[in-house]
């Protein structure tokens, strides 16, 4: 299926994806006003929230981007890009993770969906490691 959209359009539709302060994230920062979390703080990784002193990282996980089990659909156009687009996020994600491991941190990841959709159990997560 060919793309709706002119190249200058699509362009134009893509420059307006946030990388921060998404609906999600504002949605989260919200619940974690006060939990002693820093937005964006600088930590290996560049997790959403985080505590060097406590040794927390929390992503917060989009589900196109990071490939969420429930929610992710392949695109039918450029699938090669795609395909190498969204592998190389998850890989980049399991070594973020395992290097913040390594220096003693406990990573939290926290799908889009459950920040939206399920307060109650991704505070639970969260508040589980404060």
């Amino acid at each position: 299926m060919a793309d709706n959209l002119s190249k200058e359009q699509r362009s134009h539709c893509m420059s307006r994806i946030r990388s921060k302060n998404t609906k999600a994230e504002l949605i989260l920062r919200r619940i974690l006003k006060g939990k002693y979390l820093r937005c964006y703080p600088s930590i290996y990784g560049n997790p959403d929230f985080g505590s060097k002193k406590r040794k927390i990282a929390i992503f917060l996980d989009g589900c196109f981007w990071h490939k969420c089990p429930k929610h992710f659909v392949m695109p039918k156009s450029n699938k090669k890009y795609w395909i190498n687009k969204i592998g190389t996020n998850v890989s980049r994600d399991r070594n973020i993770a395992s290097m913040l491991k390594k220096e003693g941190y406990k990573v939290i990841r926290v799908w889009e969906h459950d920040s939206k959709n399920n307060f109650k159990k991704t505070m639970a997560k969260i508040l589980k490691y404060l």
